[in-house]
């Protein structure tokens, strides 16, 4: 296969019509420039230059190979110069995995001001419901960066970018609901909650949770999104434990601590290239931190 040293010493040889001056142009000595070209020559089986009293011109065969070889050469330098774009966040595409709740509360507002500082690198987001299977699809090379709780199982880089905590939510009028500060998890016995399904990550972590306050509650309703939750909870079906960052805005309803407090990382997942994107991209989730709803806030504030 012919290197492209080889084929830019040939280019520059025929252009400048002269070994010497080529040799001059690329800083190579004359007998370096010419073994260049007998290589290429012995690769392609032909002689790609006539030598002439005062100077070369092409064969052939060498005129020929002479409109490849700048096409090569031009190839190479759109490969360096999309390098350097993606190096500079000018250019490229970064995907994006997301747990569902966090979207709202940490990835929506970085979002924006990303778009606006590098419009020309394309965002392509996907949510899921588990942070087992956003690790999945970073193994899969499906994503390059997961911003989710931490995995059950996971091999490649993390790092920690914040903590969120764990709240319950309950309808306005609810009797548990409507009593003040925390509330505890043993006051859950019986009561009726609406749980997660199925793969969902908060599933296990409830039943995990229940069980060491062994606290068992009546299950009216499973739910396969953190957002619904919240919404089933103000229409009144039970209580919801939900991340903090998955509570709306607008959620008519009352928002309490739990007792004892509960908790869970939020980390970035990827799979520990060095990506010029992505590094910057976690650096940015990390700094932006994640926004609480400021109503909510008070709401907790003032339990």
């Amino acid at each position: 296969m012919p290197t492209l040293r080889a084929l830019e010493c040939f280019v520059a040889t025929v252009e400048a019509g002269s070994i010497t001056r080529a040799a001059a142009q690329l800083h190579l000595s004359q007998p370096a420039l010419s073994h260049q070209i007998a290589v290429l020559e012995n690769e392609l089986g032909s002689p790609l230059l006539e030598r002439l009293p005062r100077g070369i011109r092409p064969t052939t065969a060498g005129r020929e190979a002479l409109r490849h070889a700048r096409g090569a050469l031009e190839a190479a330098d759109r490969v360096v110069q999309a390098g350097r774009a993606v190096a500079a966040l000018d250019e490229g595409q970064l995907r994006i995995g997301c747990a569902g709740s966090m979207t709202a509360g940490l990835l929506a507002p970085l979002l924006r001001s990303w778009r606006k500082r590098h419009p020309r690198v394309r965002l392509v987001l996907q949510e899921r419901n588990s942070a087992d299977a956003l690790a999945t699809m970073i193994t899969d090379d499906e994503i390059d960066v997961a911003i989710s709780p931490r995995p059950t199982r996971w091999d490649g880089a993390v790092e920690l970018l914040t903590s969120e905590e764990l709240v319950i939510v309950f309808c306005t009028g609810d009797p548990l609901g409507d009593q003040p500060g925390p509330v505890p998890i043993s006051a859950l016995h019986g009561y009726p909650v609406i749980q997660y399904a199925g793969p969902h990550g908060l599933a296990g972590w409830l039943d995990g949770l229940f069980a060491e306050h062994r606290v068992s509650p009546e299950v009216v309703i499973r739910t396969r999104q953190t957002t619904s939750a919240p919404a089933l909870a103000a229409a009144g079906l039970g209580a919801a434990v939900v991340p903090v960052s998955g509570v709306p805005a607008g959620f008519a309803g009352t928002v309490h601590r739990l007792d004892p407090p509960q908790s869970r990382d939020v980390v970035a997942l990827t799979a520990g290239r060095g990506d010029v994107l992505v590094a910057q991209f976690v650096a940015n989730v990390k700094a932006t931190g994640l926004r609480i709803p400021a109503a909510v806030a008070r709401q907790l504030e003032a339990v």
